[in-house]
């Protein structure tokens, strides 16, 4: 099964209303995790999770291998159900205002499509029953191409391109998606420190000109408390709060002592 076409499925799920408006939102909506327990077949990872994410935060999810981010982002995606409580959308936001970039095999890396399809590929939700992308999703497109910086690549392959330069049509494609929220799934996994430190000023960029809330899962302790405004630790315990409540808290020493993450 191809990578935009087990994406196109996840956004029909998604999109079922019109296109989201683009520019800011108040920030009376949020995503709410009431009493949440999650896991898969009857293992739990997460217990009694309460947490709220406002529209334009910056939450970096982090732990350690195994400890349920991924399982996290399923029940956030609507893959998984949560063993218990509720995760609950309010305010004007909705399922279809969550963009996701995962994290890719090397088969999807080898993709034979051009970046500027699949960065257009992005706006599939946006068509409903209708089979092709009319102007508005084309300009769209265009727009987050030249957003990302890629539309000198807007004809290349995209299986041509290097890892940080599929991860901004990656991103381009999500921003097609929503303007609202980006769900990241170890974003700068693979590339280099240069690489790295570009993908993660145009995700700030994208928080702090755009407006749009950042969740993001990562292993790298040091750019979660350079960037995030917020930090849930997803581990044997559970700590959500601001990136300086983290840095005092037991859970963020030991990580922060572990990983060698100091704040920058």
């Amino acid at each position: 099964k191809t990578y935009v076409s087990r994406m196109q499925r996840i956004e029909k799920r998604w999109n079922r209303n019109k296109p989201t408006r683009k520019g800011f939102f108040m920030a009376t909506s949020a995503l709410q995790f009431s009493h949440v327990t999650l896991g898969y077949e009857n293992i739990i990872t997460t217990s009694d999770l309460n947490l709220t994410i406002p529209q334009g935060d910056y939450l970096c999810i982090i732990g350690e291998n195994g400890s349920g981010k991924s399982t996290f982002v399923k029940n956030l995606l609507g893959l998984l159900k949560p063993l218990s409580g509720e995760i609950a959308l309010t305010g004007d936001w909705k399922r279809s205002d969550i963009g996701y970039l995962p994290q890719q095999t090397q088969v999807q890396k080898d993709f034979p499509a051009s970046v500027r399809e699949i960065v257009l590929s992005g706006c599939q939700g946006r068509c409903g029953s209708r089979p092709f992308y009319n102007k508005e999703e084309k300009q769209l497109a265009e727009e987050n191409i030249r957003k990302m910086q890629i539309d000198k690549l807007s004809k290349r392959c995209y299986r041509e391109l290097s890892g940080g330069q599929q991860q901004r049509v990656l991103l381009a494609r999500a921003l097609c998606a929503t303007q609202k929220m980006l769900l990241l799934d170890e974003p700068v996994s693979g590339l280099d420190p240069k690489v790295t430190a570009e993908m993660y000023r145009l995700i700030d960029e994208l928080n702090h000109r755009d407006g749009i809330t950042i969740i993001m899962i990562s292993h790298d302790i040091a750019a979660a408390v350079k960037y995030a405004s917020h930090i849930l630790h997803i581990g044997n315990t559970v700590f959500f709060g601001t990136k300086a409540e983290y840095l005092q808290s037991p859970q963020g020493r030991l990580f922060a002592a572990e990983k060698g993450g100091d704040e920058q």
